[in-house]
């Protein structure tokens, strides 16, 4: 009993530790979270500044260089046969560096490819955000009916142990059977705490997610989900090669390496420098020299040679990247799909009001068993399978929701797999 009475007065302390999580506001349904959370997110600052950082760099690639201003101001002294004489001489030359055509058309594309590439950024975290609030909003209200589920069953035991605590044990048979209770209602108590535990980790990622204090309140309406079947898997491959961020994400690297190798073959064709200049000297007589000068630097070095090697060997690594991610985009549509329909499976050989009867069968059994018309291992086994049955009920759903998601995200296909209904 001393033990008993610890554990109690643990779970009390629990209790008044952690928030309630009844629902204190207006409940909002899981969409308007959902719209809430990728529209109002505060990460959507960092991959919106990227996008404009890219667009702000692809400006500064496609400009001329700015031409250079050289001003040189000094005195000239002239001496001939013993006669000297003394004056200013001064020059002024603007340079201006021309390449060749079509490099400031590689340097674009490249800088575009930049832009697209922050852009697709911007959309995978979207839609990986909106999949996560969706789990989430979905998640917080399926912990809260489970955590509620364990709470009903673990006031039940508790209400049989006070009965029987006050009765005088008249054998060893109530007396074991008030152990029985008392271990139930403790393992019970733990169920309970996991599940409010975590429902309070959704509440505060979702919170997290909305850009809101992590302790403020949110109240998921109750909703049920009507998952929709998957187009057929050649559909969904032939929609991810075609849809797919990621991959969209690898083909687009592997273009921009191809423009890269050669930009990198164009620039070892040196630019041209162009000098117009006038300098003036005034030493006894004054002269006044106008004129343009050329520059050219000479490629003796092998660092062209290096970039286009460079450049070559990152857009090998850019096709094998490509590759790869193809055959890891199919290898997970096809194992996302195959877990989704197993999940919709198995939902389908449910009845509609399965948790209800179960909870049924529960409450009837505890009626029965305080006349003594059930014994004691039913009343546990059908307390225990209500428990079970709900648990496993909105695990499937949750798992079937998140591979429904995926799929989605892979693929594309706006196949509405999470219908909610009220």
């Amino acid at each position: 009993m001393k033990i008993l009475s610890t554990c109690l007065r643990l779970t009390a302390i629990l209790a008044v530790a952690l928030p309630s999580l009844a629902p204190a506001t207006e409940a909002v349904t899981p969409d308007l979270v959902v719209t809430e959370i990728v529209t109002h997110n505060p990460e959507l600052a960092f991959y919106e500044a990227e996008i404009e950082a890219a667009r702000a760099a692809r400006q500064a690639a496609t400009a001329r260089p700015d031409p250079e201003l050289s001003v040189s101001l000094g005195r000239k002294r002239v001496t001939d046969a013993g006669l000297s004489a003394a004056g200013t001489a001064w020059s002024v030359s603007v340079a201006q560096t021309f390449e060749w055509p079509g490099r400031l058309a590689l340097r674009k594309a490249i800088a575009n490819h930049d832009i697209a590439l922050a852009e697709l950024g911007l959309a995978r975290f979207k839609a990986a955000l909106a999949a996560r609030a969706s789990v989430l909003a979905h998640g917080l209200h399926a912990a809260r009916e489970q955590a509620a589920a364990a709470a009903e069953v673990a006031a039940r035991y508790r209400e049989l142990r006070e009965v029987f605590l006050q009765r005088d044990p008249g054998g060893i048979t109530p007396l074991l059977e008030t152990r029985v209770i008392e271990a139930q209602e403790l393992t019970l108590q733990k169920r309970a705490t996991e599940a409010q535990l975590a429902a309070q980790a959704a509440l505060m990622e979702l919170n997290q997610l909305r850009g809101v204090p992590v302790d403020a309140p949110l109240a998921v309406a109750p909703a049920r989900l009507a998952l929709r079947p998957a187009p057929a898997i050649e559909a969904l491959l032939a929609a991810a090669r075609e849809n797919n961020l990621e991959f969209r994400t690898a083909r687009l690297e592997l273009e921009q390496q191809g423009f890269a190798v050669s930009l990198a073959r164009h620039e070892r064709r040196p630019g041209v420098t162009v000098s117009p200049f006038l300098s003036q000297e005034s030493a006894g007589e004054r002269e006044r020299v106008l004129g343009v000068g050329l520059s050219v630097p000479l490629p003796v070095s092998a660092r062209g040679t290096a970039n286009v090697a460079s450049a070559e060997a990152r857009r090998r690594q850019a096709e094998v990247a490509a590759l790869l991610a193809e055959r890891r985009l199919e290898t997970e549509v096809r194992t996302t799909a195959a877990a989704f329909e197993a999940k919709l499976a198995e939902m389908a050989g449910w009845a509609p009001d399965s948790a209800a009867r179960f909870r049924e069968a529960a409450a009837l059994a505890d009626r029965h068993y305080r006349l003594g018309a059930v014994p004691l291992a039913t009343y546990v086994e059908l307390q225990n399978s209500y428990l079970d049955a709900v648990e496993a009920l909105l695990a499937t759903e949750r798992e079937a929701l998140e591979a429904g998601l995926r799929l989605r995200a892979l693929t594309g296909l706006d196949f509405n797999p999470a219908e909610v209904k009220p």
